[in-house]
């Protein structure tokens, strides 16, 4: 007889190979047919609100594995919320104006020279839509679920009209001016920049030490000194205008060679160091506050430098007399102005000097190092030069250096509202709690927002002007540019004349022949990506102001976070979001800034080609995202591997479940006690699944359930209950009693599972028998319950796995010693070491079956056996036969007549079996 046919052995059609790549466009086009968002939406219509504000991704380029890790955790905490009692819609929305969209025109050949402005900015709404088109078909592919066919767009008219109600709004509460000061300078981008569009990056510089002679010592100074100074950018001193020296230094006169110098007593040592003096002799001291208006020659120009006091002056370097140019740098500026100096900038929005630095007009700033080097050493002024390496800003758009330039921008005040967004800050939630520490001193620092932009394609600055250059913004000219914005889109700011822009009937005292004129700088596109909170959140009919979740990267400290909570905080006094997450940096498999020079780029288009995406959404999960993440092909053959074994355990418990359904649960009391101790290791697992999820803990999610898969599972539970499945009869109580638990566990985890595996949870969703609902995605998800005697229960058996653990080990070794071959083949004799353990082994029935040996028997006498923690083993080779049915070795094989190659067990049971089922 075939005693195969006789067995219960698992079937399913649920494949073990995942085969991913193909599978998930398959799983995703259903979603599509099915609406799976929208079901969602409609099933979870009546709960709490829970809104996650996307921040908008640029568009422009494929996603990199950045995004794919934002987007990822974002659609994690999106799936949860809507399985854990809220009702969280998703609506992703893009950044779609800024510089380099107009850098991609230019690179493809469009000459913006050859059209109009509104002709131009056309082209760039094409590009953007069309570059958004291209990303959210990949973000798709990464399983993120949201309502994609409506997000929201920064170049819609509706956002428009927003951003400038938002502009409006703090314009009228006296936060929004324009003046002329030094802000962050882009000449590749000939923009002005804010400090969010800053980046800093090595930069080999001059440096030089440069006298100014003493022109007026006003009693103080014999006037044939020369104050000494040190800059590493030599072509500001065509701007110098001063010299700033700290109030409470102590400066010296040095004697050196028959020149007198000036510097701080402090740095005598070092600039002497520097310059190469031999010998210095220091013939005078004072205070610094003692020199003030002292006046000095300029080294290269007939022109006056005074000497002014300034508590930005330190000894940290240099020479403790700082170079002072007004329209070259943000201190320089604030005290030229308490001294009435000119703002002198002679450097054009190109980076070309102007006709204001004779001899050098024309020449680029950083070429002018150079020229005007070799003109300070002609003049005598140069006292040393070398070069150095050091941090310097860059234009974090083009990867180039920028400069301080003075220009006339239009700037939003911080500073008047910034305790307010402080006290904002104190009060939301920050993970991690660092970014609280992050934000505060970045806003602390802050002083003034420059929001204007010198460039085409974004928001224009919805200001007019007078005859006489007044700017007009007010309650009635907002309004109406938003209502025109609102029907018609803002390229009609550069469509129309100014007149026609002006609300009807409008005058202007300053304005008598009602000529006007309108301001062609554009909006910094952090305000218009700032202003979401008021363009989305409350104006979207399911959303709200604030969200309860704002997640991204960590560079957004100094960008959205920053510009949003700037913005909110201006018209409505609170932030715009109640918690902070933030998220590090995708890094190469050695802790490497990915670059394309490296070769060392890890392509999220390749990796779900290769591998699919629920294996990169489970990196994700298993990573500590609140720090800088690292991937690599052998780190995600690893996620891979994890993958497949709750792959296989899910497998395996489907083919153990073919003859199931739910009309055969066993009630909880009538569980089997080792199946009532699984379902309390089942709900400590939803229990601190559910905790992991409701703190954004993703990688405990992760780690919970793979250990649980593997150790209590794997390695225990599905083990030894294949001696019941596959060898009892197929209503038997015991197999039932399993069946009951394993449907338990494998919905509960396919359910915990489903935000992280989205694709294969909804796979395997589709293979268990009895379910309801069409989708995961339609469930809730399990709660944790208790069992009535769970705690003396999982003592019980904790104990038992412990004592387990000892017996696996003298196993082991008998194998290795060649006792045994097969663990079936092992007769098993156990001393418990204390009275304790005695009575938890003779309270557990089967436990050869629970061992997976062919016997297992208790003897307290036991004297040979070798000593464990919890219990002594001696372990023999069984000498019985081995059932052809069941493996198990017996002595009981041969004592039925019918079956003699069947252990008295199987022999009743096969008898027992439908006469088709043996033949």
């Amino acid at each position: 007889m075939e005693y195969k046919k006789t067995l219960n052995m698992p079937k399913t059609a649920f494949k073990m190979k995942g085969n991913l790549p193909n599978k998930e466009p398959q799983i995703q086009q259903d979603w599509d047919q099915q609406h799976i968002y929208e079901q969602v939406q409609e099933r979870t219509k009546d709960r709490p609100l829970f809104v996650l504000h996307d921040g908008p991704p640029y568009a422009n380029g494929d996603i990199h594995m950045g995004h794919a890790l934002n987007k990822i955790l974002k659609d994690f905490i999106i799936r949860y919320k809507s399985m854990a009692g809220f009702y969280a819609p998703y609506v992703p929305g893009w950044d779609t104006h800024g510089l380099p969209i107009e850098h991609a025109l230019a690179k493809k050949k469009v000459d913006r020279k050859k059209m109009t402005a509104a002709e131009f900015r056309q082209k760039c709404a094409e590009y953007a839509l069309k570059q958004l088109d291209n990303q959210r078909t990949q973000f798709k592919q990464l399983g993120v679920r949201g309502d994609w066919e409506n997000p929201y767009i920064t170049l819609n008219k509706s956002f428009e009209a927003s951003q400038i109600r938002v502009f409006g709004e703090m314009a009228k509460k006296g936060y929004i001016y324009k003046g002329r000061k030094p802000v962050y300078w882009s000449p590749s981008s000939e923009s002005a920049l804010a400090e969010a569009e800053i980046e800093y990056h090595d930069k080999r510089s001059p440096s030089i030490y440069v006298g100014f002679e003493v022109k007026d010592g006003k009693n103080l100074l014999a006037g044939d000194e020369q104050f000494i100074i040190w800059t590493t950018t030599p072509w500001t001193i065509p701007a110098n205008l001063a010299i700033a020296v700290h109030p409470e230094l102590e400066y010296a006169v040095v004697h050196v060679k028959g020149q007198k110098y000036v510097i701080a007593h402090d740095l005598v040592e070092e600039v002497q160091q520097a310059l190469g003096w031999e010998n210095p002799e220091v013939v005078q001291t004072f205070k610094g506050d003692q020199a003030e208006r002292l006046v000095a020659k300029h080294p290269m120009y007939d022109r006056d430098s005074l000497v002014i006091l300034g508590d930005h002056v330190t000894t940290d370097s240099g020479t403790g007399l700082v170079h002072t140019a007004p329209g070259h740098g943000e201190d320089d500026f604030v005290i030229g102005q308490a001294y009435g100096l000119d703002v002198l900038c002679p450097v054009d929005e190109k980076g070309y000097f102007t006709d204001e630095a004779p001899g050098f007009e024309g020449v680029f700033y950083d070429a002018a190092n150079k020229e005007i080097t070799q003109k300070l050493d002609e003049k005598g002024a140069l006292l040393h030069l070398e070069f150095i390496t050091h941090s310097y800003p860059h234009d974090w758009r083009t990867k180039k250096p920028t400069i301080f330039r003075a220009t006339n921008q239009w700037f939003a005040s911080i500073k008047d509202f910034r305790q307010d967004i402080l006290n904002e800050i104190k009060r939301i939630t920050w993970l991690p709690k660092w970014g609280e520490t992050r934000l505060y001193n970045m806003v602390r620092d802050r002083e003034d927002w420059c929001i204007s932009r010198q460039r085409i394609w974004g928001v224009p600055i919805p200001v007019f002007y007078a005859e006489d250059r007044t700017p007009i913004i007010n309650d009635e000219t907002i309004s109406h540019v938003a209502q025109l914005f609102e029907k018609h889109g803002s390229n009609i700011w550069f469509e129309w004349d100014a007149e026609d822009l002006l609300p009807g009937g409008f005058t202007s005292q300053h304005s008598p022949n009602g000529r006007f004129t309108k301001e062609m700088d554009i909006m910094d596109v952090w305000f218009d990506s700032g202003s979401t909170h008021e363009g989305v959140l409350n104006n979207h009919p399911e959303l709200q102001r604030p969200a309860d979740v704002y997640l991204e990267g960590s560079d957004q400290y100094r960008g959205w976070f920053n510009s949003s909570i700037s913005t909110s905080v201006a018209i409505t006094g609170k932030s715009p979001y109640e918690t902070i997450i933030s998220h590090g940096f995708a890094l190469d498999g050695d802790g490497r800034k990915m670059s394309k020079s490296l070769g060392n780029v890890v392509v999220p288009s390749k990796v779900m080609k290769q591998y699919g995406a629920d294996i990169l959404r489970l990196w994700v999960a298993s990573v500590d995202y609140s720090a800088d993440v690292r991937i690599s092909d052998e780190i995600l053959k690893q996620i891979a591997e994890g993958y497949r074994k709750i792959r296989n355990t899910f497998r395996f418990i489907l083919g153990n479940l073919k003859d199931f359904s739910v009309e055969n649960k066993v009630d909880e009391q009538d569980l089997q006690e080792v199946d009532r101790y699984m379902l309390v290791k089942l709900n400590r697992v939803i229990a601190k699944v559910r905790k992991a999820y409701d703190e954004y803990d993703f990688s405990t999610v992760y780690q919970t359930i793979h250990n649980f898969c593997t150790i209590d599972l794997s390695s225990f539970y599905l083990d030894f209950a294949k001696d019941i499945l596959y060898i009892e009869q197929e209503d038997h109580p015991k197999r039932r009693s399993i069946q009951t638990v394993y449907y338990e566990i494998l919905t509960s985890l396919v359910k915990l599972l489903s935000p992280i595996l989205s694709h294969t949870m909804d796979e395997v969703w589709r293979y268990i028998p009895d379910v309801e609902e069409d989708s995961v995605q339609l469930c809730d998800m399990p709660s944790a319950t208790h069992l009535a005697d769970e705690q003396q229960l999982e003592e019980k058996w904790d104990q038992f796995m412990d004592i387990r653990d000892d017996i696996l080990k003298g196993l082991e070794e008998a194998r290795a010693n060649k006792v045994i071959g097969k663990s079936l083949e092992a007769a098993v004799m156990i001393k418990p070491n204390n009275q304790q353990i005695a009575s938890v082994l003779h309270e557990i029935p089967q436990l050869h079956q629970l061992l997976i040996v062919s016997h297992a028997e208790i003897d307290d006498d036991l004297k040979d056996a070798k000593e464990y923690q919890y219990v002594s083993v001696q372990i023999d080779k069984h000498d019985g036969e081995t059932c052809e049915r069941c493996w198990v070795i017996s002595d009981s094989v041969g004592q039925d007549e019918e079956h003699p190659s069947l252990c008295t067990r199987c022999a009743e049971i096969v008898k027992s079996l439908p006469a088709d089922v043996v033949e």
